[in-house]
């Protein structure tokens, strides 16, 4: 059951910035992971549905992150079904985000009053999205969807869309000047924030610094 309401939830994510995503099949390195990310700053971590047994990863994150990190606010991806979501929910996920769009997903969620961030990738897909009561949509791939520019182009006949893209974010000056300035309020990172390598070499302390670095950054480039 998620430990956080949502409208607590989606908050979060717009304040923030960020959310840091990651799959590992070892609980002992993921929970690893969780508190580098969250020594950093993190607020919302998003683990994704990615192999066998991982919900069985996820329940134990859950447990690791009420004992040591109680405000961290942790949600499952990669969610392509309701009867998956239905499963994440009943382990502790504060939000549920999928590669697409599922509509038994949305009202699900919608009953449990979780935050549901769907995969979106046309104008239509949005306001589908919207229409099944999605407050924060992913858009993914977001490069291959069209980058910043699509954010832009998307923002001006719909102002109201708030948009959190995953897939081409870069944790640089760079990219998140062109994302943010684009209009997003939010932007998963994952492998370029959490690479394999540093995973192997066991550097979490350098997980955690590319956490705060990524956003200090994110901070500056708002309040500029």
């Amino acid at each position: 059951m998620s430990r956080f309401k949502r409208l607590k939830v989606l908050n979060v994510m717009q304040e923030s910035g960020m959310i840091p995503v990651f799959y590992h099949d070892d609980a002992e390195i993921s929970r690893k992971i969780v508190s580098a990310c969250a020594g950093g700053g993190a607020r919302c971590i998003e683990m994704t549905n990615r192999g066998d047994g991982a919900i069985n990863i996820f329940s134990s994150l859950v447990e690791h992150i009420k004992k040591n990190h109680p405000d961290l606010i942790l949600g499952a991806g990669s969610i392509v079904d309701a009867p998956t979501a239905a499963l994440y929910i009943m382990n502790g996920a504060d939000f549920i985000v999928g590669p697409s769009f599922d509509e038994e997903t949305a009202r699900l969620c919608n009953k449990r009053k979780i935050a549901y961030s769907p995969g979106c990738a046309t104008v239509t897909e949005i306001q589908n999205a919207h229409e099944f009561g999605v407050e924060i949509c992913k858009i993914f791939p977001g490069e291959q969807v069209g980058g910043p520019q699509f954010v832009k182009s998307l923002l001006g006949p719909c102002p109201w869309a708030c948009i959190m893209p995953t897939g081409g974010v870069e944790p640089t000056k760079e990219s998140l000047s062109a994302w943010f300035k684009a209009g997003i309020v939010c932007a998963g990172i994952g492998s370029q924030l959490i690479s394999k390598e540093l995973i192997a070499k066991g550097d979490f302390k350098k997980i955690s610094e590319k956490t705060r670095e990524t956003l200090a950054l994110i901070k500056e480039i708002r309040g500029n």
